[in-house]
C-alpha cells in the first residue's frame, strides 16, 4: 500500500509537469534560452511518459495483486467462524482425548510388549526383504540370460523349421512306404491269429494238468503240517515224561541224603515253631519249588510249539529254522535221558 502511495504521488507530479509543459509550448518563445529549455523538457517528458507506462503497468499488476489479496481476506473472514467452531469442537475433543490419554497409558505397558514383538517380526521381515531382493536380482539375470537363451533358441527355430520342411518331404515317402507295409502286415496279423488259436488250446490243456498238480501238493503240504505239529506235540509229550521221571528219582534221593545230614535239625526247628510235622514241612517246600520249576517249562515248551506254529505259517524258505527248533528239543531230550539213566543208576 505505500508503494501505491509513492507511485500516486509520482504520477501527480508527472502530470503536473506534463500541463506545464503543454503550457509553454503553447506559448512562442521570445529567445533562444527558452527553446532549449523547452527541448529539454520534451526529453524529460519522453522519459517520464515512459515512466508512466512502466509505472501504469506495475500499478494493474499491483492492483490485481491486491484484488486478489482482497479476496483471500474475504475468504479468510469467512473461515473466521468456522474455525471458532473446530476450536471449540477441538476443544470437546482435547477433554475426551485427555479421558482417553489416562486409559490408552494404562494400556501403554501391553501396547509396549506388543511393539517390541512388532519391532522383532519387522527386523525378520526386513531380513526377508533383503534376501527377496537378493533373489530379484538373481532372477532379473537369469531372466537376461533366459532372453539370450530365447534369441538363441529362435535361430534354432528357424533352422528346424527349414529342416522340418526337408524332413516332411521324406516322410511323404515314408508313408507311402508305410501303407504297403500295413497291407503285408495285415497278411501277417490273419496268419498270427490263427497260430494263437491254436496255442490258446493248447495253453488250456496245459492249464489243467498244472492245476491238478497244485492241488496234489497243496494236499502234500497240509499233510507236511500236520505231521510236523504232531512229531512236536510227541516230542513234547516225551520230554514232560521224562521231567516227571527225573524228579521222582531225585525225590528219592533227596529224601534219602536230607533225612542222613544237618536239613534234619533245622526242619525240626521249624516244625516245632509252626507246629508242624517235619514230612508236612518238605512237602510244602518242595511243592513251591517244583510248581515254578513246571510253569518256567511249560511256558518254554508253549513258546516252542507257538515258535513251530508261526515257522508253518510264514512263507518259504523256513526248512532250516523248523529243523533247527526241532534239533533243539531233541538235544533236549537227549540230556533229559542222560540225566535219567545216571539217576536210575545211583539208585
Amino acid at each position: 500500500q505505500q508503494e501505491k502511495e509513492d507511485l500516486q504521488e509520482k504520477l501527480k507530479l508527472r502530470e503536473c509537469l506534463s500541463q506545464t509543459a503543454g503550457k509553454s509550448e503553447a506559448t512562442p518563445a521570445p529567445s533562444k534560452n527558452i527553446d532549449l529549455e523547452i527541448k529539454q523538457l520534451q526529453c524529460k517528458l519522453k522519459n517520464s511518459n515512459n515512466d508512466i507506462t512502466k509505472q501504469a503497468t506495475t500499478i494493474k499488476s499491483l492492483k490485481t495483486q491486491v484484488q486478489e489479496k482482497e479476496q483471500q481476506i474475504q475468504e479468510l473472514q469467512a473461515r473466521i467462524p468456522r474455525l471458532e467452531r473446530d476450536l471449540n469442537m477441538k476443544r470437546h475433543l482435547i477433554e475426551d482425548l485427555r479421558s482417553r490419554l489416562k486409559a490408552n497409558q494404562e494400556n501403554e505397558k501391553t501396547s509396549n510388549e506388543t511393539i517390541q514383538s512388532l519391532q522383532k517380526k519387522v527386523k525378520a521381515l526386513t531380513e526377508d526383504c533383503s534376501n527377496k531382493k537378493t533373489s530379484i536380482d538373481l532372477l532379473k539375470q537369469r531372466l537376461n540370460a533366459a532372453a539370450k537363451e530365447k534369441s538363441e533358441c529362435e535361430q534354432m527355430y528357424h533352422k528346424a523349421k527349414d529342416e522340418l520342411e526337408e524332413k516332411n518331404l521324406k516322410l511323404t515317402n515314408l508313408e507311402n512306404k508305410v501303407v504297403e507295409n500295413e497291407c503285408a502286415m495285415t497278411e501277417l496279423e490273419t496268419a498270427a491269429s490263427r497260430q494263437l488259436h491254436y496255442l490258446a488250446k493248447q495253453s488250456e490243456q496245459a492249464l489243467g494238468i498244472v492245476q491238478k498238480k497244485l492241488l496234489v501238493t497243496s494236499e502234500k503240504a497240509e499233510e507236511f503240517r500236520r505231521f510236523v505239529k504232531v512229531l512236536a506235540r510227541e516230542l513234547q509229550h516225551s520230554v514232560q515224561e521224562l521231567r516227571t521221571k527225573i524228579r521222582q528219582a531225585k525225590k528219592m534221593e533227596e529224601g534219602r541224603v536230607c533225612k542222613k545230614k544237618f536239613f534234619q535239625q533245622s526242619f525240626q526247628l521249624a516244625a516245632s515253631i509252626l507246629n508242624v510235622s517235619t514230612v508236612d514241612l518238605e512237602a510244602i517246600f518242595e511243592d513251591d519249588a517244583e510248581t515254578a520249576k513246571k510253569k518256567m517249562e511249560f511256558e518254554k515248551d508253549k513258546e516252542w510249539l507257538q515258535y513251530i506254529q508261526k515257522l508253518l505259517e510264514t512263507q518259504f524258505p523256513f526248512a532250516s529254522y523248523l529243523m533247527d527248533a526241532i534239533l533243539q528239543k531233541l538235544n533236549e531230550k537227549k540230556k533229559l535221558i542222560e540225566e535219567y539213566s545216571s539217576l536210575m543208576k545211583h539208585t
